[in-house]
């Protein structure tokens, strides 16, 4: 056997070598559960935030609408890659004024307006 290997200190070094090996790899379920909640638990905070940036697109397309705005779309896509920038930008250039509902179809429309852009009728 080679001197080197027969050393107290190359001995312990590879006992405790083994040793990690074996703790590390461990088939423990308390460990994997631990895990999952984890990132269950960041998990649940990213579909928070994706549940809310939807809602919030829902809102502007449905608000811009009622607005009698251009293009929702276009305000729903601006706000999907600016996220909080371009929703204030929305907000100061939005139309302002009172929604009322349209008596013909149920929807909101700005109460200036003319006609319902739900509808069409005056």
């Amino acid at each position: 056997m080679h001197p080197l290997l027969t050393t107290p200190v190359i001995r312990v070094f590879a006992v405790s070598l083994f040793a990690n090996f074996a703790y590390f790899n461990s088939d423990d379920a308390a460990g994997g559960l631990a895990a999952c909640g984890c990132m269950g638990f960041f998990g649940f905070i990213v579909i928070g935030i994706i549940a809310l940036n939807i809602a919030l697109l829902v809102w502007v397309a449905k608000d811009a609408k009622n607005r009698n705005m251009d293009s929702p779309v276009l305000w729903m896509i601006l706000i999907v890659f600016t996220g909080l920038i371009g929703l204030i930008v929305y907000l100061l250039t939005r139309p302002k004024g009172d929604l009322i509902v349209c008596p013909h179809c149920g929807n909101k429309r700005m109460q200036v307006s003319a006609k319902c852009p739900h509808c069409g009728n005056a």
